[in-house]
């Protein structure tokens, strides 16, 4: 028999931290598609700094709404 426990969600999930590029995959949210850089992480909550022309926007989102996105790939 296997004991070893199974990983939860947010264990299995590359880490968030400030610095990363995320992007928005909640469906149901205006942001979705979206892609920011964390500014902070407190809660299970991440702070999402979004850049577009002549606006940017710091938006709050659940960790489990939010992908890493691998920015050195072109």
């Amino acid at each position: 028999m296997n004991t070893t426990p199974t990983p939860t969600l947010l264990e299995a999930l590359p880490p968030i931290y400030p610095g990363v590029a995320v992007r928005v995959i909640n469906p149901n949210d205006t942001y979705y598609c979206f892609e920011g850089q964390v500014q902070r992480v407190t809660d299970n909550h991440a702070a999402v700094l979004f850049e577009g022309g002549n606006w940017d926007k710091l938006v709050t989102f659940r960790l489990t709404e939010l992908e890493v996105v691998d920015k050195s790939r072109p």
